[in-house]
């Protein structure tokens, strides 16, 4: 055996050896584009693409703003007609007014630079365009905003996060795992065996962007390197809980892993099923990120899954027994009974499982009221944990231009309808300018900026009126821009939340069916985790909302929340659940419960703090949506470790007894069981 392990092991360093390369190239298939966020239906997706045949391409619009205390003086004026030429000669910035426009209080002025495609990405050259409007008389501030700018802020967020992400989820594991197993050792075989599976799993989203063009971005990439550590050392928690059982039972360590592979095998193949195919279902989502982030979490999945169950148990086995040191299992021929933590939990539980039930329920239900908060979108400016100079400068040049303060909307009108298109564009009354653009071969540029400031109730009722006229006065008109695409996120995300959660419901209540061969148990436990996920979104709300500050919720928040916790939390009832199933065979359900509790208690607990701390990772990260993403489903993991599986779950399978395997039949408590654990005994 320990032969077959050297050779496994051998065939893994070659493979990922191999993989590395593809690996690193992970970036190079990344993309945060406008449309890679955008429903593949939506106006604004149509508008970015009609754009881009536009001499010179896809352009990004930027406002410079200057404000004084004071009225303007004549050197300001000087000032920024200076930078205003400079800045059109080195981008070859067209259109725009002559020279900078004067707030009617006196006290700023502003004008608009667009930048084309052949520029690059706007995070390249933002630095450069601020350092161009830096020299200024004492006393007038500057900024640069806009669309353009606000995107640059949004991708320089993503810099270096790949590998701050990877070192402090390391170290979070690191340290976990150090307190779990409290051996200088052991904790190396699974961040190892964890490692590989990152590379392995970097190497097939590679793969599945260049042979299938699935959309990758920061995020998808950030939430692959959490699903891979934070899963991945799941499994390996629960491969060694039951190795170490072995241990005292065999004296042949490739036996004994033979034996723990046999009996948690099963569980950990279902669970990853169950989170792959929930992933997948990811699949039928309008929006392109989350369509794209279906497919690359699922590869994640499955790549850890076949690491953790083929290197990781032959490290152990050439390592043996030592690698437990100080805590070394060795043969027992007899294993004195000894009541733990959870075997008391278990006892109080089968005392009074009615109110431990319905205590359960009430402590999840008052963390669900927290639903009644602030639930709205949030906005393009709000999606910064700390403020942009871009954000700061839109609220500039919203209280000093309250006829600019929207965000420059993208129409495109076919050609020999632009004059009557912009008519009917400045005679709206939601618009404050209007100005026609570039012209290509079939399609004219036409930029407007609303009267109210972005992404407000009154914005997108413009937007809303000129998408219903301007289409019926020239059939083709499209209206995009960033305002535009948030409205048109905000409809993909609503009808998404409709299709894909139902989807991924009854994806796991199948799987769950099909491993616990029943019906009435895979019911239950999937309203359990419904439940659990409906308190951690209330609870996350509430604290956004008076502890984070955030102002409202990401558009894509409750459906990746809902996806992750379902499946996730699904994860540790199966391990409750099917080890329960296999104990109740021999033992009865009510003692199999028990015994299942009081076995994987400690385990799937410390599964459940070490996936929590992974996803935690994302609150250091500087934008909202993935900080509320990561604390969301840290809070509700924990909630579902530690009260969901731990006490409701519990409860209501020895309220029901052998009914929740229906339709299936499984034995009453044989004597043997009841006379050892009194509190067994049917109530």
């Amino acid at each position: 055996m320990k032969t077959r392990a050297w050779l496994l092991i051998g065939l893994w360093i070659a493979v990922l050896a191999a993989l590395t390369p593809f690996a690193g190239s992970l970036d190079d298939v990344k993309s945060d584009r406008e449309t890679d966020y955008l429903p593949a239906a939506a106006q604004s997706t149509r508008a970015a693409e009609l754009e881009t045949t536009l001499p010179g391409g896809t352009s990004n619009v930027f406002l410079v703003v200057y404000e004084r205390d004071a009225p303007v003086t004549d050197a300001d004026r000087a000032t920024a007609t200076a930078h205003y030429a400079t800045l059109r000669a080195k981008f070859g910035a067209e259109g725009g007014p002559p020279q900078p426009l004067t707030a009617a209080d006196g006290r700023a002025l502003m004008y608009p630079v667009l930048v084309d495609a052949s520029h690059g990405e706007t995070a390249g050259y933002i630095e450069e365009l601020r350092a161009l409007v830096a020299d200024r008389p004492a006393g007038l501030r500057a900024e640069v905003t806009g669309p353009g700018a606000l995107q640059a802020d949004f991708e320089g967020a993503f810099e270096g996060i790949d590998e701050r992400l990877l070192l402090v989820t390391a170290l979070v594991v690191t340290v976990i795992l150090l307190l779990t197993y409290r051996s200088p050792l052991l904790w190396l075989v699974p961040l190892l065996s964890v490692a590989g599976a990152n590379i392995a799993s970097m190497a097939a989203v590679y793969g599945l962007a260049k042979q299938f063009d699935v959309t990758v971005n920061d995020q998808s990439a950030a939430v692959l390197t959490i699903l891979v550590f934070g899963v991945g050392t799941d499994y390996a928690l629960l491969i060694v809980a039951r190795y170490r059982e072995e241990l005292h039972r065999r004296q042949e360590v490739a036996g004994a892993m033979r034996a723990a592979l046999r009996t948690s095998v099963p569980a950990i193949a279902a669970s990853a099923a169950t989170v792959s195919l929930g992933l997948l279902c990811l699949l039928a989502a309008d929006m392109n990120n989350a369509a794209g982030m279906g497919p690359v979490g699922a590869a994640g999945i499955v790549c850890t899954l076949l690491v953790l169950v083929t290197l990781f148990p032959a490290l152990l086995v050439v390592c043996g027994r030592w690698i437990f040191w100080p805590r070394i299992p060795h043969v027992r021929t007899e294993i004195a009974p000894r009541a733990t933590l959870w075997d008391r939990i278990g006892a109080r539980i089968a005392r009074r499982p009615v109110v431990s039930a319905l205590a359960s329920v009430a402590v999840l239900g008052l963390l669900s009221l927290g639903l009644l908060g602030n639930t709205a979108s949030l906005s393009r400016a709000n999606q910064f944990v700390q403020t942009p100079e871009s954000v700061s400068g839109a609220a500039t040049l919203a209280a000093h231009f309250p006829d600019r303060a929207g965000t420059p909307l993208l129409v495109m009108a076919p050609n020999g309808s632009r004059d009557a298109v912009l008519r009917a564009i400045e005679a709206d009354p939601g618009v404050g300018a209007a100005e026609a653009g570039r012209t290509g071969p079939e399609f004219a540029e036409i930029t407007a900026i609303p009267r109210d400031p972005a992404d407000s109730p009154a914005e997108y009722a413009t937007i809303e009126r000129l998408r219903i006229a301007l289409p019926g006065l020239a059939p083709g008109t499209v209206v995009g821009g960033p305002s535009a695409s948030n409205l048109d996120i905000a409809a993909a995300s609503d009808r998404d939340r409709w299709v894909v959660i139902p989807l991924v419901l009854l994806v796991v209540t199948i799987v769950l069916g099909l491993l616990l061969r029943s019906i009435a148990a895979p019911v239950g436990l999937v309203l359990t985790v419904v439940l659990s996920f409906g308190s951690a979104l209330g609870a996350s709300v509430f604290l956004f909302e008076h502890l984070f500050g955030f102002q409202g919720l990401d558009s894509g928040l409750i459906l990746l929340a809902f996806l992750f916790l379902v499946a996730l939390g699904v994860d540790y009832n199966i391990f409750l659940v099917s080890r329960a199933r296999e104990e109740a065979v021999e033992h009865g359900t009510r003692a199999g419960m028990l015994r299942s509790l009081a076995v994987t208690g400690g385990v799937i607990t410390s599964a459940g703090i070490v996936l929590a701390a992974t996803f935690a990772v994302l609150v250091t990260l500087p934008l909202v949506s993935l900080a509320q993403v990561g604390f969301a489903v840290a809070f509700g993991v924990l909630l579902d470790t530690l009260l969901v599986r731990s006490i409701l779950v519990p409860a209501l399978t020895l309220i029901a007894g052998g009914r929740v395997w229906w339709p299936s039949r499984l034995p009453e408590p044989t004597p043997s069981a009841t006379s050892r654990h009194p509190e067994l005994l049917p109530l």
